[in-house]
Parts: C-alpha cells; sequence; structure tokens
C-alpha cells in the first residue's frame, strides 16, 4: 500500500520519483503507524518487547503475549552514520 500510496502522491511509475515519494511519505499499513523510510531503505518503526501471557491471563488460543514496552526506532534501529550502506554513503556526499 506505501508504494502505491508514493505512486500516486508522485504522479508517475518512475523508480526515483516514487522512491523520493516513499520516503516522504510515513508508512502506515497493518502493522506499521507512522514509520519513516530512511535514505539507506531502512523502514524505521517501533518495535515491541513482549512476553508470553500464562494460561490464566490468556482469553484465547490467539491471545497468547502482552507488550512490556515499545522501543522507539531512535533506539531500536542503528544509526545511518554507522551503517556499512554504499547507498546511503554516496546519498550523504
Amino acid at each position: 500500500m506505501h508504494y502505491l500510496k508514493a505512486v500516486q502522491a508522485a504522479g508517475t511509475h518512475g523508480a526515483d520519483a516514487v522512491a523520493t515519494a516513499m520516503r516522504k511519505l510515513p508508512v502506515n499499513d497493518f502493522m506499521t503507524r507512522n514509520a519513516r523510510i530512511r535514505e539507506d531503505g531502512q523502514v524505521l518503526r517501533d518495535m515491541y518487547l513482549v512476553q508470553v501471557k500464562s494460561p490464566k491471563e490468556s482469553a484465547g488460543p490467539w491471545d497468547c503475549e502482552k507488550v512490556i514496552a515499545t522501543i522507539p526506532p531512535e533506539e531500536a534501529w542503528r544509526p545511518l552514520s554507522e551503517g556499512g550502506c554504499d547507498v546511503a554513503k554516496e546519498t550523504a556526499q
């Protein structure tokens, strides 16, 4: 869906324009809220620390974990400056 939204925003199917639009638009889909795509292509989204529920805590077969902590992207992902992506290095120059 993010790709299709970027195509619509860019007004073209051209790869460079769509990639630029993808990086400008926030990623919002079924599993990601307000993430962004960094220059090296890494999607920066919240990560979650979860714990398995005890049988007493569970309300059914798919109710098996609980979120203990939400880790923001700034803490969950390695900074761009510490990465090894040649594309990001070229973009920064």
